[in-house]
């Protein structure tokens, strides 16, 4: 079941238009039902072709999640990585700096962190906090988050030439949604936990945060990297887009098993 996610990229050089794209579209499925079939017919080619990957071991995909708080990061790992081979996964979630990585540059603990040749790595959150939440918090001046722009496109396309394809993925919720997921978490004892106290003051930011978001996602969506602002106010709708999206690129990459050795040919084990 095919899934058309061309509409869901940034094209380089445009304003991501974050206001004028919706967030509670269907991408032409009928409902949640269709949209399951079409998750686990995505899922079923995309553990071949990730099986392929790491068999090659000369290539790696690297899919950077962002988004306003609860726009599902955490949901769509579990179900983007269903099924693979946990061996050739590798899932880092970036949180507040520590005394050791602030004492390096901004990018050195996102590098330290990119997949391994042969793995598909996943960002919950990444070095876009750096042009985000330091510009709304005030961590940095102005100057200083402008000037990253530049970093993380060569160092994205640094990326890209050593092997690594990028799946840049806003996921893009509308503020009515954020309420209504924030109060479940309230009033859900098994799901108080995911609750911060800060999440009420980044949420009375909204228009700051999304500002940041529009200006970094246009500044950095270029041909090697592209953003794709995916859906998410339905989970369902977001984990296709996503599974589609990973899809495309594999098959883009078409790993191979790699030859057998011609000294094993014929052999028979007693």
């Amino acid at each position: 079941m095919a899934v058309d996610v061309g509409a869901l990229r940034v094209a380089p050089g445009e304003r991501a238009g974050l206001d004028g794209r919706p967030t509670d579209e269907h991408l032409g499925l009928a409902d949640k039902e269709e949209g399951g079939a079409a998750h686990a017919e995505l899922l079923d080619e995309l553990r071949e072709l990730h099986e392929r990957l790491w068999a090659e071991a000369e290539r790696s995909v690297l899919l950077v999640l962002q988004g306003m708080d609860t726009a599902g990061k955490d949901g769509t790992i579990r179900r983007a990585l269903s099924g693979l081979n946990p061996q050739g996964c590798a899932v880092t979630a970036f949180k507040v700096p520590n005394n050791i990585e602030l004492a390096h540059d901004y990018l050195w603990r996102v590098h330290a962190a990119c997949p391994s040749r042969g793995r598909l790595g996943v960002f919950n959150r990444s070095h876009y906090e750096d042009v985000v939440a330091t510009r709304v918090l005030g961590t940095v001046d102005e100057r200083t988050w402008r000037r990253r722009y530049g970093h993380v496109r060569d160092f994205e396309q640094m990326l890209t030439d050593e092997g690594t394809t990028l799946v840049k993925v806003f996921l893009h919720i509308s503020r009515d949604e954020q309420r209504a997921r924030l109060q479940a978490r309230l009033d859900d004892p098994t799901k108080r936990w995911k609750f911060q106290p800060e999440d009420l003051e980044t949420r009375r930011r909204w228009d700051d945060v999304r500002a940041a978001y529009e200006d970094a996602i246009s500044e950095t969506s270029t041909d090697a990297a592209p953003w794709w602002v995916v859906p998410a106010d339905h989970k369902w709708v977001r984990d296709v887009a996503v599974g589609a999206l990973l899809l495309q690129t594999f098959r883009r990459l078409d790993p191979q098993f790699p030859p057998s050795d011609p000294r094993l040919d014929g052999v028979d084990i007693e």
